[in-house]
């Protein structure tokens, strides 16, 4: 079975959370799944590694499991991106809009030197709000941002297009769920 079709399979469907109406992607399962992980985090590093990546930037929390193992497999440095006030030294901050209402994350204002080649890793676009946030932080401090990757792109919402028309840059995804 090819990693689209295993994906497909074991991503889990959360009805109606975080609040009704939402169909929630759990990758969970994914995560339990030794192998696919291994396989997902192989296919993601294949697809970048010819880009001279040089931090791999991750958002609280999902983004960080898989963000983490993409920075050591590449080699890189890892960047946190976290919820607004969570982070402890000097940071600089970044508002935005979710499908469910709205957050801001912030960034260390060190956290990346100008012209550094950042990747933007995140478990799921959806409306590429918080994306946008983050590649506008990588951005904000110099760096230049490389490339976004996902797990899961949920193409009947704009993420794909806002990321592509704001940055110039067509997200890479594993699995894509349309309407």
């Amino acid at each position: 079975m090819i990693l689209q079709e295993r994906l497909r399979t074991t991503v889990r469907d959360v009805p109606n959370f975080p609040k009704p109406g939402i169909l929630f992607k759990d990758i969970t399962p994914v995560l339990a799944d030794v192998a696919l992980r291994d396989e997902l985090v192989t296919a993601i590093v294949h697809r970048f590694q010819s880009d001279k990546i040089e931090a791999v930037a991750a958002v609280e929390a999902r983004g960080f499991i898989l963000g983490s193992l993409l920075a050591e497999r590449l080699r890189v440095p890892f960047i946190p991106i976290r919820k607004a006030g969570k982070l402890p030294y000097k940071t600089i901050r970044e508002s935005y809009e979710l499908e469910y209402g709205s957050a801001s994350i912030e960034i260390h204002q060190d956290a990346c030197r100008p012209g550094q080649r950042v990747l933007i890793h995140d478990d799921l676009l959806a409306t590429g709000g918080t994306a946008a946030a983050a590649g506008r932080l990588i951005r904000n401090l110099g760096a230049e941002l490389v490339g976004f990757s996902f797990i899961i792109n949920l193409s009947f919402l704009p993420g794909a297009q806002m990321l592509e028309s704001d940055f110039g840059i067509v997200p890479f995804s594993l699995v894509s769920y349309g309407s």
